[in-house]
């Protein structure tokens, strides 16, 4: 009959895909199980975080919000509608092409998008770190309960001996009492 693997041989055989020394398996398998591993991955980010990443996550939240969106467009329609309807001829300071208009829309498109990313990356690495932090809980929590699983099994057999015995016990007796 073929040997049931536990969590731990499991975790042991991934962690031998990655080439660990065999004392290294054994310090982290009982770091999984002995240590509290979860982590607060925003307070940790956020410690990291230089000043330029909170201009960028700041700028991000703004530029992604309906109330940027309308200030935007009411600008624009200002724009246009100052130098169509107001000022007219040789007064309009960008007359119809709009030529100032589009450098600027040009400009704010040009340092916006990088900005956006930069944060987008960040908050791809904080995923990223949520996810381990993730999948090592849900490890120790699977080699806790394997650990918990084996320890019942082991009072239950123990409680059949111990039944067993006393049965035995009481059928001695029975029998003494009976001659």
């Amino acid at each position: 009959m073929e040997r049931r693997r536990t969590k731990k041989d499991i975790v042991k055989m991934l962690l031998r895909n990655n080439e660990l020394e065999e004392q290294d398996e054994e310090e982290l398998l009982n770091l999984l199980i002995d240590q509290p591993i979860a982590i607060d991955v925003d307070k940790q980010e956020e410690a990291k975080m230089t000043k330029g990443d909170k201009i960028a996550d700041k700028l991000s939240e703004v530029a992604g919000s309906w109330t940027f969106i309308i200030l935007f467009v009411v600008f624009l329609l200002g724009w246009i509608g100052l130098n169509t309807v107001l000022l007219t001829g040789e007064d309009a300071i960008d007359p119809y092409p709009f030529i100032l208009l589009n450098l600027v829309l040009s400009c704010i498109a040009a340092l916006q998008a990088p900005i956006i990313m930069m944060s987008q990356n960040r908050q791809a690495e904080k995923d990223s770190l949520r996810n381990q932090n993730d999948y090592r809980t849900d490890l120790k929590s699977e080699l806790i309960l394997e650990s918990l699983h084996d320890q019942m099994n082991t009072i239950l057999k123990n409680q059949r001996q111990i039944l067993k015995y006393i049965k035995n016990q009481e059928e001695q007796d029975e029998e003494e009492q009976t001659k």
